[in-house]
């Protein structure tokens, strides 16, 4: 029996455009269904379980923005936002609570395609379950312990459900822990990603990888900020 086709949903109140996604997108093996608002998208988003979510901004009713931030009370579907707009506002506001990835409306659909399949393939692989064998390699922070061939992190017994860039940043600070690293250098362990991502996004994605990690900015116990430089990854076992 063939696997079911992967379902996305597109939430856009455009119907010339979510026609021709639509269009494009089920010759290349997608089931796409469509709402035209933000209150129905969102019931629509929660009701089952999708592949991905096209999302615009500027919706009827509720915002995109209001429609991500109540679904990613709930689950962690991936997200692709849209805007019409090219302020970088947008962007960071989306990113922020929660997008998986921007383009603006003037994408073409080769490119839609190519971050649909990159937000899915990454958040798969992130949230995949272990199959680990205590032979894989891990780095050990403390009680945090962070398998790179897995893309899995478990603080204490806890599994943390990190999106695709909270665990490449955790990953790369965890690297070189003990060592301060920039914003900068930062950008560039994560550059090479199909996401976008830009530096004043790094600030925020810290911030949420902080909350999960249940880390208090002002007594660290694993991201200590240094104030115009940048991050360090401590172990609170050796800091002890």
């Amino acid at each position: 029996m063939s696997a079911p086709l992967p379902a996305i949903l597109m939430i856009d109140d455009d119907r010339g455009l979510t026609e021709l996604v639509g269009d494009y997108l089920r010759p290349m093996g997608y089931q796409v269904e469509v709402a035209y608002t933000g209150t129905d998208g969102l019931e629509r988003a929660t009701e089952q379980p999708w592949h991905a979510i096209i999302l615009d901004v500027m919706l009827p009713g509720m915002d995109g923005f209001e429609v991500l931030k109540k679904l990613r009370a709930v689950s962690n579907t991936p997200v692709l936002m849209l805007t019409g707009r090219s302020d970088e506002t947008d962007r960071i506001v989306g990113l922020e609570v929660g997008a998986d990835d921007y383009l603006p409306k003037t994408f073409s659909m080769r490119e839609l395609l190519a971050r649909l399949r990159a937000v899915t393939r990454r958040t798969a692989q992130s949230n995949s379950p272990s199959n680990a064998q205590p032979a894989l390699d891990q780095l050990v922070v403390g009680d945090l312990r962070i398998t790179p061939e897995t893309r899995r992190a478990v603080l204490g017994d806890q599994p943390l459900q990190l999106r695709p860039i909270e665990f490449d940043l955790l990953h790369a600070l965890a690297k070189t822990k003990g060592r301060v690293r920039s914003r900068d250098w930062l950008l560039e362990q994560v550059r090479d990603r199909e996401y976008e991502i830009f530096d004043r996004t790094i600030d925020m994605h810290i911030s949420a990888l902080r909350k999960k990690l249940g880390d208090d900015p002002k007594e660290p116990r694993f991201i200590r900020t240094y104030r115009s430089v940048g991050y360090m990854l401590i172990d609170p076992v050796a800091e002890a």
